[in-house]
């Protein structure tokens, strides 16, 4: 089992030593201040130009993601903890909605053009890439909504990364 399975699993940790249930309950400040947990969340098959220790997701690990129950159990912890770091909820439709802490999370993630929507790219693709297709749009749809709207200064090239992560996985 790679050491990312294991991580995911709850059986092993990442580079710094931290949980999956670590990361889980840190707060926003602190999922703010750090970069090198995202990477390990939301794995993709090419290095990381931010954190060269970031594990690689393999097809091995593709496979595990897509037919082990407690991997996929936890995805969906990571994502709707990533959520609500950006002020979005997961509703029991199938939706991702602003939540309850929406407007205090736009100086840090919506007002500018800043690191966490490079996040959103690897977020999505990752989830697509694992078998959360759905999830991946849902997202990719709020996104887009507020891309249309121009409710934020989403420049087009941003929302050009997305629309690709979402169609290409």
């Amino acid at each position: 089992m790679s050491r990312l399975l294991k991580f995911y699993s709850c059986q092993g940790t990442d580079i710094e030593r931290r949980t999956l249930i670590q990361i889980w309950t840190l707060d926003d400040d602190g999922l703010e201040e750090l970069h090198d947990y995202i990477q390990w969340l939301f794995p993709l098959p090419d290095p990381s130009q931010f954190n060269s220790d970031a594990p690689l997701l393999t097809d091995k690990d593709i496979e595990s993601f897509k037919s082990d129950p407690v991997i996929q159990a936890n995805l969906m912890k990571s994502f709707e903890r990533i959520l609500r770091f950006f002020g979005f909820s997961w509703t029991e439709d199938g939706k991702v909605v602003e939540g309850n802490n929406f407007q205090e999370r736009i100086p840090d993630v919506w007002e500018i053009f800043n690191h966490n929507w490079l996040r959103l790219t690897r977020i999505l693709r990752s989830m697509t890439l694992l078998g959360r297709e759905a999830q991946a749009q849902a997202l990719y749809d709020r996104l887009s909504e507020f891309y249309r709207t121009t409710k934020f200064p989403i420049p087009p090239d941003t929302f050009r990364y997305w629309t690709e992560a979402v169609k290409r996985g």
